[in-house]
């Protein structure tokens, strides 16, 4: 996982790994090394989540005036 990958690339790479844990046909310790990813990658998007409700809430949710 990289550090600065967008929301949008996290959440598909979140998709895909669930999508793999939910096959069920993969071996114990490649499931328990996806689950920790998905861990990371959710914990990422939540912080992204987090950053963007504050900057909107500090904006008023309004963009800002370019000058």
């Amino acid at each position: 996982m990289k550090e600065k990958n967008t929301f949008e690339d996290n959440m598909n790479e979140l998709g895909r790994i669930v999508s793999e844990l939910e096959k069920g046909d993969i071996p114990l310790d490649k499931a328990v090394k996806l689950y920790g990813e998905g861990l990371k990658l959710s914990a990422a998007c939540r912080k992204q989540l987090d950053k963007a409700q504050i900057k909107i809430t500090e904006d008023g949710g309004e963009a800002p005036s370019e000058e």
